[in-house]
């Protein structure tokens, strides 16, 4: 049977509405998850980052599954919803009841970044977009003192992130608190969108005045801060990076939806390591006979034809390629509705490294954007590394997941398309979706096929070092000797990871300062293989990969437990 890639319908349930009705909860508690989904009513505001603000998320996750516990699946989506969401409301409230929620601190994905970050999101097209932008600035401060008071109450209970991630936001913050910063940059540049109706007219002069008042605010709240972390923080800090066995199983259930055996999944990854490195042998044999893997990289690097010069060109590369995958794909391999086939492809406002996502708002009049942080000083990109990387943060993985959750309305509940995102399957799905492009045949030369591998390579190596380092395993005899370390995964990294200084620096603080995530990416594709090959083999003659596809993407992001029982048991 070929599934229907129009939008499909069900009557709402009792446990849709306990859904919406948590899914409505969070909104009230975290107004920036209101703007991340692009919903009108509380632009100005943030979320409650003190202690207090934990606990209320807490009673939010208790409440709803006391609720959810008096129902009773009607159809197989009541069934995927029940199982994820108790996976993962208990997870929150076992993972908060550890208190290190309370410590969270680290280069990418906590407060410190988050505070910030809601103003990429946010329009700039009208008059009244700036006044919500100027409103919010304003609210800075409380965010921050919020923050710091979280962070105070981790360190009484003798939770404090890593040194090494305490210096790191010191500086990420010294940044945004500085006259040159993202605030002051922001609110200087201020202007109405050339498509609004108003274009051409000054914003008013009250306004401006409001925006650079409120900059000045927000920049002297990450100035206290900096102060904070420096002087109160820093010292408490532990200097050891490894967060131990119980800790980091934790971390790995929440950013998997599932258990797996850490050291079993710690020799797949060294193994997994080995055979990607014999594949880009090979391919380096194609780019040119008895050519080494460095060899053939040098090669492309030097090649004109794969370089871009200055970040115009890349936005304009990273588009083209985009728009060309959407309308191959479209129709051939996946279901792609009209609406969804729009990607935007931008330079992210920081400098700190990394590629992203963001998804539409729930209308799609934003649509989905593919982001990327260029460090400062890089100006130079080749397209052959990241050819494959427009496919894992556009079609087919990350645009073509996150948005058909956000379109399919009238089957899933608001919970499961806003709320539920689970890094090993949104990750996975990316990296699965690369190496489907390769069996597809859109990697097919070399080069772009040295970068896809290369890109697998950096996530099997993410596995080895993220378990290695934080669970102080043996280093495999190619790699080294003894135990673990920060310093000796440094190494690792560097012979494993092709990238800048300033992109090494950023991942490298990153996988120790947020265990778990990193290989998630790796683990979630191996678990999205296994369970596609299991599914096939049910199937047998049966089996099409489209209609799987269309199946499993309709499900929005769910843990992989739950993705495993909704396409193998419901």
């Amino acid at each position: 049977m070929t599934l229907d890639p129009a939008r499909l319908t069900r009557p709402a349930s009792a446990i849709d509405a306990a859904a919406n009705a948590y899914t409505e909860k969070l909104l009230a508690l975290d107004p920036g998850f209101a703007t991340e989904l692009g919903m009108p009513g509380h632009e100005t505001e943030y979320r409650d980052f003190s202690p207090a603000g934990l606990d209320a998320a807490a009673d939010a996750a208790r409440h709803a599954l006391a609720g959810l516990a008096a129902l009773e699946p009607v159809d197989s989506v009541d069934a995927v919803t029940l199982h994820a969401m108790r996976e993962r409301l208990g997870l929150t409230l076992e993972t908060l009841e550890t208190g290190w929620p309370l410590a969270e601190l680290n280069n990418i994905a906590s407060p410190a970044q988050g505070i910030r970050a809601t103003f990429d999101l946010m329009p700039t097209a009208t008059v009244t977009d700036w006044e919500h932008i100027s409103g919010r600035l304003a609210n800075v401060p409380a965010a921050v003192d919020g923050y710091i008071s979280s962070l105070r109450a981790g360190a009484a209970r003798g939770l404090v992130s890593a040194r090494r991630q305490v210096s790191t936001v010191i500086d990420q913050c010294g940044r945004h608190a500085s006259a040159e910063g993202f605030f002051a940059t922001l609110a200087g540049g201020a202007a109405l969108s050339p498509t609004a109706d108003d274009a051409g007219t000054s914003l008013p002069a009250g306004l401006t005045a409001a925006l650079a008042g409120n900059a000045d605010l927000a920049r002297a709240a990450y100035g206290t801060l900096v102060a904070f972390l420096r002087e109160e923080l820093l010292p408490q800090a532990p200097e050891r990076d490894a967060v131990g066995r119980e800790r980091y199983a934790l971390a790995s259930r929440e950013f998997l939806g599932a258990s797996v055996d850490l050291e079993e999944t710690y020799a797949w990854g060294v193994a997994e390591l080995d055979r990607i490195i014999a594949e880009q042998e090979a391919v380096a044999g194609q780019i040119r006979p008895g050519a080494t893997v460095a060899e053939a990289k040098a090669l492309l690097n030097a090649d004109p034809a794969r370089a871009l010069h200055g970040t115009d060109a890349l936005t304009a590369w990273m588009q083209k390629t985009s728009d060309a995958a959407v309308a191959a794909l479209a129709g051939a391999h996946f279901d792609i509705p009209e609406i969804m086939r729009t990607l935007e492809c931008r330079i992210a406002p920081t400098q700190d490294g990394g590629i992203y996502y963001t998804g539409p708002s729930d209308d799609f009049s934003r649509p989905g954007r593919m982001w990327w942080s260029v460090p400062e000083g890089e100006d130079t990109f080749t397209t052959w590394a990241e050819t494959t990387t427009v496919y894992h943060e556009g079609v087919p993985g990350h645009h073509l997941q996150v948005a058909t959750a956000t379109y399919q309305s009238g089957l899933l509940n608001n919970w499961r398309r806003n709320v539920c995102w689970v890094s090993g399957h949104g990750e996975g799905w990316a990296l699965y979706a690369e190496r489907l492009m390769d069996q597809l045949g859109y990697l097919a030369d070399p080069g772009d096929r040295m970068g896809m591998l290369d890109a697998q390579r950096m996530r099997a190596a993410r596995v080895v070092f993220d378990i290695g380092v934080h669970l102080e395993l043996a280093i495999p005899a190619r790699w080294g000797s003894g135990t673990w370390t920060a310093e000796a995964g440094l190494e690792f990294l560097r012979a494993n990871l092709d990238i800048s200084a300033g992109q090494l620096d950023f991942e490298f603080h990153r996988y120790l300062g947020w265990p778990g995530q990193a290989p998630s990416y790796k683990i979630g594709q191996r678990l999205w293989e296994d369970i596609r090959d299991a599914r096939a083999l049910r199937d047998g003659s049966g089996f099409s990969l489209r209609d799987f596809h269309t199946q499993a993407l309709n499900l929005g992001s769910v843990g992989l437990d739950t993705l495993k029982a909704a396409l193998l048991e419901y």
